[in-house]
């Protein structure tokens, strides 16, 4: 009898469309495409920007031409005056952030380290974090006048006890594990937080520093806008005054790059040092 070959019978396929590299899930894409999109988003921004001041939806008195504020922008930054608000804007900002950390980060690994510092600092600073910055300039004026010290003051109020509670959850995410090692090889409890504890929240430590400088800046303008004589925010409401609305987007601009400029500093010393993360 013959031998008959079956073959099995191929099923119709359907053919599908190749998924895209940029849209799968935490893939990376190449650098050059990244560069281009994150440029094509201010192009976006700024091409909308012009739209609206075409079809004037908003009035031109209160929404400038990027235009009108790109020579503003340029014209403040060739004036002296304009630098020295920057530089006290950048100083108040620097202070307060830099105070907060020195006080918030060790605090913040003691109680993500030990649970009698979780109980005793995490409760109220999960109660005063609620509490609005801004509701604190009355006492702070009483407190530290209307000088440099309350901008300062300000500042940090509005960052520090985020910062404590953010680094003790960074802390609690170590592993028991390496600690454990430590303490398998002689290690003390000081060497151990010294030696394992410590370098291995650096790097998300940097990164959380890094969205905490974000809110500084986001403090600064209600810091400098009582009793000040300087500074962006002083700047921002003197235009306002007067209704030089291209020189308050200048000021906003500003800002921005400024925060944008230490917050590409804060990601290169992230790649820098801690390149395997």
């Amino acid at each position: 009898m013959e031998k008959v070959e079956v073959r099995p019978k191929l099923s119709k396929q359907i053919s599908r469309p190749r998924r895209r590299q940029v849209l799968q899930i935490y893939k990376e894409i190449p650098q050059m495409a990244f560069t281009l999109l994150s440029l094509g988003s201010f192009v976006t921004m700024i091409v909308l920007w012009y739209a609206l001041c075409l079809l004037e939806i908003v009035d031109p008195i209160f929404l400038p031409t990027p235009h009108r504020v790109l020579l503003e922008l340029v014209y403040q930054l060739s004036t002296e005056a304009y630098w020295e608000h920057i530089g006290i804007s950048v100083f108040r900002v620097s202070s307060g952030f830099l105070l907060a950390c020195i006080l918030a980060i060790p605090i913040g690994i003691f109680a993500g380290t030990f649970k009698i510092g979780e109980a005793f600092i995490e409760p109220p600073m999960e109660f005063i974090r609620y509490m609005p910055a801004v509701a604190f300039i009355p006492l702070i004026m009483v407190w530290a006048g209307i000088g440099e010290p309350a901008k300062i003051l300000l500042i940090f109020i509005g960052t520090f006890f985020q910062l404590v509670l953010m680094v003790a959850a960074i802390t609690r995410q170590v592993s028991v594990d390496l600690l454990q090692a430590a303490f398998t090889l002689g290690a003390s409890r000081l060497q151990a937080i010294e030696t394992v504890l410590i370098p291995a929240i650096k790097p998300n430590l940097m990164n959380t520093l890094r969205m905490t400088l974000g809110w500084a800046w986001t403090y600064l303008i209600v810091a400098e806008l009582v009793a000040v004589n300087s500074g962006l925010g002083y700047a921002i409401m003197k235009a306002q005054r007067f209704m030089n609305t291209d020189e308050i987007f200048v000021g906003i601009i500003v800002i921005g790059l400024l925060g944008l400029l230490s917050d590409r500093i804060f990601a290169y010393c992230n790649r820098r040092f801690f390149p395997w993360v």
